[in-house]
């Protein structure tokens, strides 16, 4: 058994290995979740901006959970790594978490009996410090996301200020950019082809789309762009195009 399991990590590569693990393997599940410790304890040390302790800290245990979630939510058809799709579950799973730690005491310092008027001034005080630590807590949640897009935008070998520059100027230019890379994410063969190749299949959109060939081929990595954002865990980015092209 103990040689099976070794031949199988050595011989598959990590998106073959959660494949097999959503197959129903768990002993290649226990090997991931085991073996992949490091990048947890990591990803969620980078959330609570401290040393996690992997035997004490309830934060760990819930990017554990995450990680194992990750395996079984997996698609390598929407072209991304497992790694970089695990790192955004575990990260938002231990934000959550936070936040509803966070509700709790706050919840249970507003309950409390004040005894004099000095006091009843706490409530409001901690509804702002709440407030202002969730204002900081999707700051930084989407500053994380930015940074992801960055990376995979440099997969397709794009950068976020490239993109800047060539995003649609005109509104309706962008809704029908947008529309456009809705159209390819609907459609998993399209998808696929769009996120390995790495452009846009031209000649299979041109009659399936009401954009012209010369303005596919200018809005060309506008669109590549959002299909990536489509194809992603991004909570803030998607509110970009919430709405829009539908």
């Amino acid at each position: 058994m103990i040689r099976s399991l070794f031949d199988k990590k050595t011989d598959t590569s990590l998106n073959e290995q959660v494949t097999l693990a959503q197959a129903g393997d768990e002993e290649i599940r226990n090997h991931l979740l085991q073996q992949y410790q490091p990048f947890i304890a990591k990803n969620v040390s980078e959330v609570c901006k401290r040393y996690i302790d992997q035997h004490k800290d309830d934060e760990f245990s819930i990017g554990l959970m995450a990680f194992n979630e990750a395996i079984d939510s997996f698609s390598s058809k929407k072209g991304s790594s497992f790694l970089s799709f695990a790192r955004l579950v575990i990260k938002r799973k231990v934000i959550d978490f936070i936040r509803n730690e966070q509700r709790h005491l706050m919840a249970a310092s507003l309950d409390e009996d004040y005894e004099n008027e000095e006091q009843m001034e706490n409530p409001s005080e901690i509804t702002a410090a709440k407030e202002q630590y969730e204002r900081q807590t999707e700051a930084w949640y989407r500053r994380e996301e930015i940074k992801d897009f960055q990376l995979k935008l440099k997969q397709y070998k794009l950068s976020f200020k490239e993109l800047t520059e060539v995003s649609p100027q005109h509104r309706d230019a962008r809704e029908s950019a947008i529309r456009v890379a809705r159209v390819i994410y609907g459609d998993a063969e399209l998808r696929e082809k769009v996120l390995k190749k790495g452009r846009l299949p031209i000649k299979d959109l041109v009659g399936r789309v009401d954009v012209s060939k010369k303005t596919l081929e200018r809005n060309r990595k506008f669109i590549l762009a959002m299909v990536i954002i489509l194809s992603e865990e991004y909570v803030y980015l998607k509110d970009y195009i919430k709405g829009v092209g539908l």
